[in-house]
């Protein structure tokens, strides 16, 4: 010891002279220490710093036995980037992981975990607490999916998790887990994505962010794939609508729009409660499809061994309801056209429908102005709105939602706007007017399939000079009658009726008109349409002769209106297609190609 020592503050090999004294310095040094001062002053300093140094070599000697340390098949257990992982692969590793926790005590898919806060709750309660402070003695239970997962050291884990589109800061410190050994083992199951509940101790980190410091975390539900980063965000548009549930995760605003389309419901049917409507289901499955001109889905009743029809619309239920004394009514539900599939149409949709006695198209207008604008304000905190018709790249539109909206006649309309004159809407049934209306369609390169019946050139003449223009809300009224088959002949002028439609961007969103009441007139109307749908229309209405039978108990004037919540909430989302607003479209089956697959692809893609 004495040899080191001296060689240790002398740099030099020396030669003790006994044990009580140094050894003379090679140097020169003419005076000994005593031993005893020397040890009594530098000896315990240099004791501490190489017991110091003995534990940090200790260490760092076990931790690369425990990396040299063979697996089971006796090669070394390598460590693996997950995030590197091809998808399939990943997946498979995560299963045999998850396999592998059901072995043990603690089991991947609990019964149970009680919650005491949703994370806006906890934000609201927490948010006033100071940077770098934390309640211990304030124990709190949240659960959310796991983000982002970040390790700073063996001892800090830092996991983002989201819920109710809101994100909290799980500061995981190993000092203040319940034990190192559970600390270890709980940061090691848990992977990005996964569901996990949180109970811990509110608190902030040093630079500010609202935290939960952990008590003790449990995994609630894995995640066997790829979850893709909320900085690539998710945007193939086939995976995001094939698999909403992803969309959901990943992109926040697509949330905010299904709460937007809910509020819309809401205040629907709030505003018609407290005008007295009584809310009411009709049938979905019909033995004639009427209510409205679309072409039908056809099922099949085995029991009864009969062909039925999915519902195109539920009006003429509706008005059998008022018949029977039920004088206000609505529906909100499905309804399904075995029509295309484009930007604004899908094969089942939302509509509202309501049916009020003692009323006229006049009153609905009315009502549809206080309705509309008053929702657009409850919801959007004004009456404009901004629209990207065109898609997100090009410049919006701005619908102006302020009321009272623009009301046109579609006859006189056309007529200003073409520059013709039309013949007597009386005779637009003549074989003579359908000839006009086909003339003109070809003259103006209006496109119009077969068959190209009076009614069908209407419409795509209304569409052609009329609905392009009608931007802000605009009510097209008074149709005739070959358009109209359900609607009571106009007051004033022969061949119209008091019907009409609601246009905005360009799209129709309702449709209303004063209820044709008479029964002979009714199956006049009907027989008409059945001549159409011989013709080749397979849109045309069929006769329904229990409907016709219920009028003739009598039927008061009544107004009916229906609105399509689907078109509605594509503006006030800014949404340019119609699958954006609708949870799970219509969409084309996959060939040969797995939903997961396609989700980690589009991830992985981005970066």
């Amino acid at each position: 010891m004495m040899k080191n020592i001296c060689s240790l503050f002398v740099r030099s090999p020396v030669k003790c002279l006994d044990s009580s004294y140094w050894c003379i310095h090679l140097f020169g040094l003419t005076r000994v220490w005593p031993l005893k001062s020397y040890t009594s002053e530098v000896s315990i300093r240099e004791q501490k710093r190489r017991l110091k140094a003995q534990k940090k070599a200790e260490e760092k000697a076990a931790k690369q036995a425990e990396q040299k340390q063979p697996t089971s098949s006796g090669a070394a257990k390598p460590k693996v980037n997950e995030e590197d992982l091809d998808p399939t692969v990943y997946r498979e590793h995560r299963i045999a992981q998850i396999e592998s926790l059901k072995k043990g005590d603690s089991h991947p898919y609990p019964h149970k975990f009680r919650v005491d806060l949703s994370l806006s709750e906890y934000i609201n309660k927490f948010s006033h607490l100071e940077d770098g402070s934390r309640l211990e003695d304030t124990l709190v239970s949240l659960s959310g999916r796991v983000h982002a997962k970040r390790e700073s050291g063996a001892k800090l884990v830092f996991y983002d998790i989201r819920a109710e589109d809101k994100k909290l800061q799980v500061m995981a410190n190993a000092k203040l887990y319940k034990t190192e050994a559970e600390y270890e083992v709980v940061n090691d199951k848990l992977r990005r994505g996964d569901i996990i509940g949180v109970r811990g101790y509110p608190g902030k980190s040093k630079k500010g962010e609202l935290s939960i410091i952990p008590y003790e975390m449990t995994l609630l539900a894995p995640c066997l794939h790829q979850l893709p980063h909320l900085h690539y965000g998710l945007k193939n548009q086939e995976t995001r609508y094939r698999q909403r549930y992803l969309d959901l995760i990943i992109n926040d605003p697509v949330r905010q729009k299904f709460i937007t389309r809910a509020k819309i419901i809401k205040y629907l049917r709030s505003f018609l409660d407290q005008l007295g409507f009584l809310e009411v289901e009709t049938p979905i499955m019909n033995m004639i499809p009427g209510g409205a001109t679309a072409k039908p889905f056809i099922t099949h009743h085995n029991e009864l061994d009969l062909k039925q029809y999915m519902r195109i619309a539920p009006e003429l239920y509706l008005k059998m309801l008022v018949v029977g004394g039920l004088d206000r009514v609505y529906e909100v539900g499905r309804v399904f056209r075995n029509e295309g599939i484009d930007m604004t149409h899908n094969p089942e949709f939302s509509i509202c429908e309501f049916y009020m006695a003692y009323a006229d198209y006049n009153d609905l207008m009315d009502i549809t102005e206080k309705l509309l604008s008053g929702m657009v304000k409850a919801i959007t905190g004004g009456y404009t709105v901004e629209y990207h018709e065109l898609g997100a790249d090009k410049p919006p539109i701005v619908i102006d939602f302020t009321p009272p909206f623009k009301r046109v006649s579609m006859v006189a309309e056309l007529e200003r706007t073409i520059g013709v004159k039309f013949p007597s809407p009386s005779s637009l049934h003549t074989e003579e007017t359908r000839l006009f209306l086909d003339q003109l369609c070809s003259q103006h390169e209006v496109d119009c399939s077969a068959p190209r019946t009076s009614a069908r050139l209407l419409d795509k003449l209304v569409g052609h000079f009329i609905e392009v223009n009608c931007v802000n809300p605009t009510f097209i009224c008074d149709h005739p009658e070959i358009m109209s088959p359900l609607s009571k002949w106009h007051r004033d002028i022969k061949g119209l009726t008091e019907r009409f439609e609601l246009f905005v961007a360009r799209k129709e969103v309702c449709n209303a008109y004063t209820e044709l009441n008479d029964p002979i007139v009714q199956r006049d109307r009907f027989g008409q349409q059945a001549k159409d749908k011989d013709a080749g229309d397979d849109e045309a209405m069929y006769v329904d002769e229990n409907f016709c039978t219920a009028l003739e108990y009598g039927l008061p004037p009544t107004g009916g209106w229906g609105l399509g919540v689907d078109r509605l909430t594509m503006f006030l989302t800014d949404s340019n297609n119609i699958k954006e607003v609708l949870l799970f479209p219509a969409m084309k089956p996959e060939d040969n190609k797995s939903s997961a697959d396609s989700a980690a692809s589009d991830d992985s893609s981005k970066q």
